[in-house]
């Protein structure tokens, strides 16, 4: 277990933190300096003399790591890394629930759920640890950037456990509403089952042909708007992009989707255009204290683009 870290979250981030390979796994003394180690560690871009100079770097006692100190091994180190500018992600995050175990937010479409690669202050955890006081606030399930409504999080790590195992054995109930053109031809409701994989790295998902079912969706046609249907989609496995290849795979590929059936150039700070999938309603049974629980999305389809 490593030492709790010496500098505290900023801007709802905690400190990143390095450790020092052991010696006797790279050999006698394969640096001089802990300087040497950060640069060789660290990615070309990263200003490690920079960030030496200004004592950015710090170990477990909180004291600066300078450049000529004497290498060591497994030793731990902490520092913050610096932020790219982001456009700002237009759109309220509606906070649908709060109390002492739980948090549930109805997001707005392209804001990142946790901060990952160019979406890190405009992801959902940055911006309500900050808004909320919650510095250890973590989701309990997973929600596309470009996806509107129901979140769920845990205002703190010791309720994670519980929850998430409630979502892995499949006892939280979840629907989704999409608008997507209509068939006449098509025969709702129906289920769809099949294998999905997605290679890390790739964009896209795909189904694999004949190998066994991993995803299923229940697809029902709940209505009729401007010429195109919502459907009610009740998913009983949680896959990578399930819906939007299931609703795909029927001939009916969400509305503005950008990656299927084609995967669209759009530029990171376009909010034109939102994919037309709500994460609508969420059900179950507390684990914690066996009271029943179900929210509802403020949001509704066809969602427009946020001011």
């Amino acid at each position: 277990m490593p030492p709790r870290s010496p500098l505290p979250a900023r801007h709802g981030l905690d400190a990143a933190r390095l450790r020092t390979p052991d010696r006797d796994r790279e050999g006698p003394d394969p640096w001089p300096t802990m300087g040497a180690w950060l640069r060789h560690r660290l990615p070309e871009h990263v200003d490690v003399p920079g960030m030496l100079v200004q004592e950015r770097f710090v170990d477990e006692g909180g004291r600066a790591v300078r450049e000529a100190d004497p290498y060591v091994p497994h030793r731990f180190v902490w520092f913050h890394r610096d932020l790219r500018d982001e456009p700002e992600v237009p759109g309220r995050i509606h906070v649908v629930h709060r109390d002492e175990r739980l948090v549930v937010v109805d997001k707005p479409p392209f804001l990142a759920t946790i901060p990952r690669g160019g979406h890190v202050m405009q992801s959902v955890v940055v911006r309500l640890r900050a808004d909320l006081g919650l510095p250890e606030l973590s989701p309990l399930h997973r929600l596309d950037r470009v996806t509107s409504g129901l979140l769920m999080l845990a205002t703190e790590r010791r309720w994670r456990g519980a929850y998430q195992t409630a979502f892995e054995r499949r006892a939280v109930d979840k629907t989704y509403r999409a608008l997507a053109p209509l068939r006449a031809d098509l025969e709702l409701p129906t289920v769809v089952r099949n294998h999905i994989r997605k290679e890390r790295g790739t964009w896209c998902a795909e189904v694999v042909p004949g190998a066994p079912a991993n995803a299923e969706t229940r697809v029902e046609l709940e209505r009729e708007v401007d010429g195109a249907g919502v459907y009610r989609l009740i998913p009983r496995t949680g896959r990578t992009h399930q819906l939007r290849l299931h609703l795909l795979g029927l001939g009916i590929p969400i509305v503005d989707d950008p990656l299927y059936p084609a995967v669209r150039d759009v530029a990171v700070d376009d909010f034109r255009r939102p994919l037309q999938l709500l994460a609508a309603e969420i059900a179950f049974t507390d684990p914690v204290d066996g009271q029943g629980r179900s929210f509802s999305s403020v949001r509704s389809l066809p969602l427009a683009a946020e001011a």
